[in-house]
């Protein structure tokens, strides 16, 4: 699997659990982390981590092992880092509190088909 394939997976899987304002920003050259960052956000702690799962059931029906999950009990920021990609699932509230769209205000966003 490619990191388009993975990226496009990662997106559909969260929109499949009816994630918000799914936001992709490509972040090659700007960080050494990832190529891509996902942020979105569900609105209940059930929501957050329904979407944390799909995202690392798909990611492992394709052959994608989860290098990292971190947050999952606490369903305020799940980070799930897949290599080429990294998710950040926000609760509704943290979303707008840690605003991780303007701290990386310089990537570009990337299309993604939803």
């Amino acid at each position: 699997m490619n990191e388009r394939q993975l990226l496009e997976m990662a997106v559909k899987a969260a929109d499949d659990k009816k994630a918000e304002d799914i936001l992709v920003l490509n972040m090659k050259g700007i960080s050494l982390i990832s190529d891509y960052f996902i942020i979105c956000h569900g609105n209940s702690d059930r929501q957050v981590q329904a979407i944390a799962k799909e995202i690392k059931e798909k990611s492992e029906e394709m052959g994608r092992h989860i290098k990292r999950m971190e947050g999952f009990d606490e369903a305020r920021w799940i980070l799930i880092d897949i290599g080429d990609v990294v998710v950040h699932v926000f609760h509704r509230d943290e979303r707008s509190y840690y605003n991780l769209e303007r701290l990386w205000g310089d990537a570009p966003q990337e299309k993604v088909g939803q």
